[in-house]
């Protein structure tokens, strides 16, 4: 027998075509310099947990555990930062209560399942771009109105990211 197979794992919020194309006309208001990678269109998400290598043998267990209710609620999304390390992404206007509840009770389900949430502050953002140290961050667009009526679980395997589960909201 092989080595135990892994699954590089993240819960997110995934967007639909509309909000995707709004998502990527802010990706490009951006006036990004050499060497800088923007992200994707398809790639474009909101990150809730980054799970990291998870054997693939708990993925029925997790598919199951990460279920969790929650209201739906409007996301809005609109603020242009350069974070260190050359890291250009959307932030929210505001956070609102709703997505930091969701991010809380992922945070106990991932905890219930023995696996251990990040320890840093949650930062909710979509990333937009890497490498981009040298760009001029553009002034806040209009917002982008998303209404979060879901989540997801999302494997990323050679640069392909596959939704394994949508979690509607209950």
């Amino acid at each position: 027998m092989g080595q135990q197979e892994t699954l590089r794992l993240f819960l997110a919020l995934w967007p639909d075509p509309a909000v995707r194309q709004q998502l990527r006309a802010a990706r490009d208001a951006w006036p990004w310099p050499r060497g800088a990678t923007p992200v994707h269109a398809d790639k474009l998400h909101l990150t809730l947990h980054f799970l990291g290598d998870v054997p693939g043998e708990r993925l029925p267990a997790l598919l199951d555990g990460f279920a969790v209710p929650f209201a739906p609620f409007r996301l809005e999304l609109g603020q242009p930062v350069l974070w260190p390390h050359g890291i250009a992404v959307l932030e929210p206007f505001d956070a609102p209560p709703e997505l930091l509840a969701l991010h809380a009770r992922l945070a106990q389900a991932l905890a219930d399942l023995g696996l251990q949430p990040e320890a840093r502050a949650y930062r909710p953002h979509v990333t937009m771009a890497r490498r981009a140290g040298s760009v001029a961050v553009p002034e806040p667009g209009p917002a982008i109105a998303w209404d979060i009526a879901g989540y997801t679980l999302v494997e990323s395997r050679n640069g392909l990211y596959t939704v394994l589960r949508e979690y509607p909201t209950s």
